[in-house]
Parts: structure tokens; C-alpha cells; sequence
């Protein structure tokens, strides 16, 4: 007996410890581990998170337009031209009294000169680059804005494909179960039959009911192998994953909170931020009036024998303004395309505002209708129930035939059917009133990740 006692504990250990599997072998996985395997594993979500990175460059590349650029330059230069072979000689400091006689001037020998130059520029007023670092930010923060969209819209997919792997296996429990009472059907009329209570061709209607049924099994258990595989390729996974057994229950609050947060989402204030970058552009535009002020200065190195030598050395510092007059209008007219573009983000902003809170009502709506129609299927569902056991009896008592049976079976087995795909519908709907109103991640307890 002790023994007995000891196996069982250790079967209980293992099975406490053990990784949840499925009967075939599959991961079984909860819906949170689901869906936040899938923001892990799933190579779109990674692929936009190497744009945000990407984005996080742009940034980078739109400050240094604002700060000091420095440069080494390495120059050569071989001459027999008047000018260029006196300003090199003075460059290296090699200018002597000889060098003023005309022909020296007028016919110069042949002269190298190695040019060393260590340069910097500062712009200290470009009024475009400052407008373009300013909307270089907000482009990144429309792109974060898009990826956590992205990731609830991921979120959605997965509650849909976790529940359809739930769906298909109910399913398939509701096929077994029909298979289960077709066989009794089957036992029920051969014995009648033996017993010379009924007829043979009783006993065929029940079998042909039998193979429909094993039929309907089959179809039902491919669907749900699919569904597994399915859900793993959501994942980012090579093998099936099976859903776990815990029931997925969203919360269901008032209509103004969805309606409200819905004002919050994520895809909403990206387009609000494609309005103010077009604002932005509308000002860039503009800055294209102004003047740009700068600083520069070099360091020069001058050697006529080798690169880097110095046997002359100078040094400059400048100071840059510029302002273009005229540039054909070109300014002018970015301003009335920058107008435009104001023009049709607010349309956009607004379009999408108005959809976003019909879909949020929508949304709510087919929430109470798949409530009410889950309610109903569950009532239809203890009638089928109980009209079949009653048949079943009567059957057993000749008091019925078999087609009668059978109808009542076939009932039972669509009620069982209606019933999941009303549980399933119910939860979808929830979901996706969630997703339309921007608070899925926050529903789902996977915000934080």
C-alpha cells in the first residue's frame, strides 16, 4: 500500500513539474504567453523594429546638420601657370627678391606643392536644419506610434487564432461526443434488432448515422491540427502550438469608456503627428526667406617636396552669410504644397476620427449581440439536450422510431456546435472592441511588455 502511495506522489511531482505539452506533443501555451511570444518571435514586429531603428538614424543624420564639421584634406598640385606657381611658392615661404624679375615671372619653372589643409565649419543660424531636427523627432514618435499599433494588431490576431485553435478543438470534443452516441444508437438498435423489438433497417439508418459522424470527426480533427499549425506560424514557431485550457475572458466595461479611449489610440495620434509635421513643412517652407549665417576656418600646411610637410604655414577664419533672393518661385510654391498637404491631413484626421468611433460603436454593439445569442444557443442548447434523452427513451420503450432518434441527434449535435461558435464569436467581438478602441494591450495585461 505504501508503495502504491510513493508511485503516486512521484507521477503527481512529474506532472506538476513537466512542461505543459499536448496530447500529441505540442507546446500547450496560454494566451498572455501567446501573444507575448508572438512580439518576440513574429519577423513583421521585427522588421519594424529595425525601421524604428532606422528612424532613430534619421535623427542622428538631421542634428548633424547642426553641429561643426571637420575635415582633412590632402591636396597635389604640379604647375608651370604665373599664378598658381607664385601663390604656391609664397604658400611655402620660399619667395625670395629673384622671384620678382619678369621672366620668372612670365615664364615660371615648373613647381610641386603639397597642400595640407585642416578645416572647420560651424553653421550658427540655418533655420531648415533646426524645422528638419524638429520634425526628424517627430517622425520617430509617429513610427513608435505605428509599431505599438502594429503590436495590437498582432495582439488581435493572435486572440483570434488562440481562439480558433480553442474552437477547433471543442469542436472536434463535439464530434467525438457525436461519434460516441451514434455508436450507442448502433448498440441500441442491434439489440433491439436481436431481440426481434426492431428492424434491420433501423440498424442500417444508425450505422450510416455512425460513418457521417466519424466523417465529421476526421474533418474536425484536420481543422484543428491546422489551427495549431497555424497558431505556431503566428508565433514565429516551426512546430504546432496548442491553446491552453483556461477560458479567455476580456473585461466588458460602459460604452463611454471604449469611446474615449478610443480618442487615445495609438494609429490617432500618429495622424495627428502627420498634421503637425505637415505644419512643420508649411514653416520649412518658409525658413527658405531666411538668411544663413555661419562660421569656417582652416589651418594650411605648404611643402614643395612631400605630403604633410610644412615648410610654410598659414591660417583663415570666415564668416558666411547667405541669403538667396530669388530661386524661380521654387520657395513660393513648396509653401502652397505645404498648405495643401495641412489641408489633407486634416481631412484625413477627422475621416479617421469619425471611423474609429462608429467602429468603437459597432464594436459594442455586436458585443450585446453575440452575448444575447451565446445566451440564447446555451438554452437551445439544455432543450436539444433533453428532447434527445426523451426520444432516446422512447426509442428504447418502441415508442418512437429511429428516424426520430436520429433527428433529435443530429439537433443535439448542432446545438453543441452552435454553442462554440457563439462562446467563440462573443470572445472575438470583445476582442476586437478592445482593439478598436486602442486599449487591447492594457485588456490583455501585456501593456508593460
Amino acid at each position: 500500500m505504501m508503495r502504491a502511495v510513493v508511485f503516486l506522489l512521484v507521477v503527481v511531482f512529474c506532472n506538476a513539474t513537466a512542461l505543459p505539452m499536448a496530447a500529441g506533443g505540442e507546446k500547450v501555451i496560454s494566451l498572455r504567453e501567446a501573444i507575448l511570444t508572438s512580439f518576440s518571435n513574429n519577423h513583421e514586429l521585427k522588421g519594424r523594429q529595425s525601421a524604428l531603428a532606422a528612424g532613430q538614424a534619421d535623427i542622428g543624420i538631421a542634428r548633424s546638420s547642426l553641429l561643426p564639421s571637420l575635415a582633412l584634406e590632402e591636396k597635389f598640385q604640379r604647375t608651370a601657370n604665373p599664378t598658381y606657381s607664385f601663390m604656391s611658392k609664397l604658400n611655402q615661404e620660399r619667395f625670395t627678391a629673384r622671384d620678382f624679375a619678369i621672366d620668372s615671372l612670365n615664364n615660371p619653372d615648373e613647381i610641386s606643392d603639397f597642400q595640407t589643409m585642416f578645416s572647420i565649419e560651424q553653421p550658427l543660424f540655418v533655420r531648415p536644419a533646426n524645422i528638419g531636427l524638429a520634425m526628424a523627432k517627430n517622425q520617430q514618435e509617429i513610427a513608435n506610434r505605428e509599431y505599438q499599433r502594429k503590436k495590437e494588431e498582432l495582439a488581435l490576431e493572435v486572440v483570434k487564432t488562440f481562439l480558433m485553435v480553442r474552437t477547433s478543438r471543442e469542436y472536434a470534443a463535439v464530434a467525438a461526443k457525436g461519434v460516441a452516441d451514434a455508436k450507442e444508437h448502433v448498440r441500441l438498435s442491434e439489440l433491439r434488432f436481436n431481440n426481434g423489438l426492431g428492424l434491420y433497417s433501423d440498424t442500417l439508418r444508425a450505422r450510416t448515422a455512425l460513418a457521417d459522424a466519424e466523417q465529421q470527426l476526421v474533418s474536425a480533427q484536420k481543422n484543428h491540427d491546422v489551427a495549431k499549425k497555424g497558431l505556431g506560424l503566428l508565433l514565429g514557431l516551426a512546430d504546432p502550438v496548442d491553446a491552453g485550457q483556461e477560458k479567455v475572458e476580456l473585461p466588458l466595461l460602459a460604452m463611454d469608456y471604449y469611446t474615449e479611449a478610443s480618442l487615445q489610440r495609438e494609429d490617432v495620434k500618429a495622424m495627428e503627428g502627420q498634421r503637425e509635421n505637415a505644419r512643420k513643412n508649411l514653416a520649412l517652407a518658409t525658413a527658405g526667406y531666411l538668411p544663413t549665417l555661419g562660421l569656417a576656418g582652416s589651418y594650411m600646411l605648404n611643402d614643395h617636396n612631400v605630403p604633410l610637410g610644412s615648410e610654410g604655414e598659414s591660417w583663415l577664419v570666415a564668416a558666411v552669410l547667405r541669403w538667396q533672393l530669388f530661386d524661380g518661385a521654387k520657395r513660393e510654391y513648396e509653401r502652397v504644397k505645404a498648405r495643401h498637404l495641412i489641408a489633407e491631413t486634416d481631412q484625413h484626421l477627422e475621416g479617421l476620427k469619425k471611423a474609429v468611433e462608429f467602429k468603437v460603436y459597432e464594436a459594442y454593439q455586436s458585443v450585446a449581440e453575440t452575448g444575447k445569442n451565446l445566451e440564447l444557443a446555451r438554452s437551445a442548447l439544455l432543450m436539444a439536450e433533453e428532447g434527445q434523452r426523451l426520444v432516446q427513451v422512447r426509442y428504447e420503450n418502441s415508442l418512437s422510431p429511429m428516424i426520430d432518434l436520429l433527428d433529435a441527434q443530429v439537433a443535439l449535435d448542432h446545438a453543441r456546435a452552435v454553442v462554440v461558435a457563439r462562446e467563440n464569436d462573443h470572445e472575438l467581438v470583445k476582442a476586437r472592441l478592445s482593439y478598436e478602441s486602442g486599449t487591447i494591450l492594457h485588456d490583455l495585461q501585456v501593456d508593460s511588455q
